[in-house]
Formats: C-alpha cells, sequence, structure tokens
C-alpha cells in the first residue's frame, strides 16, 4: 500500500506517522557517505534531552518515593529544611529552614519562606516554572511541591537527607579519580 493511499482509515494513522519519519530522515551527503537523522524517539531512548530542561518528576508524584512522601505529610518542615539546605549550598541549616518552615506554619504564612527556595532550585537546573507561579504551586499544593524539589534533587544526584557537607565529601569523592591539572600563576613570579 502506498503511504499516500489513505483508503484504509486503520493504517492512515501508520501512513502518516511513516511519512513523518521519511521527511525527519531524509539523508544528507557527508564526504560521499548518506548519513540519515535518528528517529524522534531515539533521542528519548538514549538519554539526549530535546528543548528545556524538564522536571524529572510530575508535582503530584508524591508516591514514586513512599518514604519522603510519608515524612513530608507527617512533617514537612524535616524535608523543607534537608531541600534548602542543599539548594542553599550549606549556607542555611536545615534545623534553621525547618525551624522557620514550623513557625510560619503556625500562621498559615510557610508558603511565603518556601516559594523562593523552589525558585531558586529552577535557577539551579534552568526549569520551567511549571504548573504555575511558585509561590501558587507553594500555597496550594505545599506538600506536593516539597516533595517534588526533594524527588528532584535526589534525582539530579544530591541526597538531600545526608546533608550538603556529605554530598559535598561525595562529590569531591567522585572527582577523585580525574584530578584537575594543577594550576599555574601566570606570569613571572619569584
Amino acid at each position: 500500500m502506498h503511504p499516500n493511499n489513505n483508503s484504509d482509515p486503520k493504517q492512515a494513522p501508520q501512513a502518516a506517522a511513516y511519512a513523518g519519519y521519511q521527511q525527519q530522515a531524509a539523508p544528507a551527503a557527508y564526504g560521499g557517505y548518506q548519513q540519515q537523522a535518528a528517529p524522534p524517539h531515539a533521542a528519548a531512548a538514549y538519554g539526549y534531552q530535546q528543548g528545556p530542561p524538564q522536571w524529572t518528576t510530575g508535582l503530584c508524584g508524591c508516591f514514586e518515593d513512599p518514604s519522603n512522601c510519608l515524612m513530608t505529610c507527617c512533617c514537612p518542615c524535616v524535608t523543607f529544611g534537608q531541600n534548602a539546605e542543599i539548594i542553599d549550598k550549606g549556607t542555611t541549616s536545615c534545623a534553621f529552614a525547618g525551624l522557620i518552615y514550623h513557625a510560619l506554619s503556625y500562621v498559615g504564612c510557610s508558603c511565603l519562606f518556601s516559594f523562593p527556595y523552589r525558585s531558586k532550585l529552577r535557577g539551579l537546573y534552568s526549569l520551567p516554572e511549571d504548573p504555575c507561579v511558585d509561590c501558587c504551586v507553594h500555597c496550594l499544593l505545599p506538600t506536593c511541591a516539597i516533595c517534588q524539589e526533594y524527588r528532584e534533587l535526589k534525582n539530579r544526584g544530591q541526597d538531600p537527607s545526608i546533608g550538603w557537607i556529605a554530598n559535598a565529601q561525595r562529590m569531591n569523592q567522585g572527582q577523585a579519580g580525574n584530578p584537575a591539572p594543577p594550576y599555574i600563576t601566570p606570569g613571572m613570579s619569584r
């Protein structure tokens, strides 16, 4: 059956998909060899990201990490403190951030303290402001937002539960196999 012949309605979507693939896979001459573009699904299969960075998990994907979900539902100040310490690279301690979050939760203002950390996290990884502005996410779904931020840090190689110092030591040990060349000061010196 020719791809342009759409007489069978069951095969029309397949033919359209095949025709679209042929258009994307048009060969390009390179040094006498023919090179074809990879199919659109191949980029995802090999971990190549197309377009701007995205969140690794959804906002309502709390049950992807059940232990963190339970901890955050029972005591969100602990998870928030862990996230804040990692996002601030150790300048804010887990205990301090958690205590402030807990105190503000009594007057219903914890979201005003927590949403800037979501903005900082998005800035670190160039993530979109999704599904809406950070303040609204933290005011409407604070537990889901804190869980998502925790999972995002974990999926990107950080472990908020062990703190900033332990994460920094892990990163330094990972780089020990490939030491950086020595730094040589420019110019003449004695």
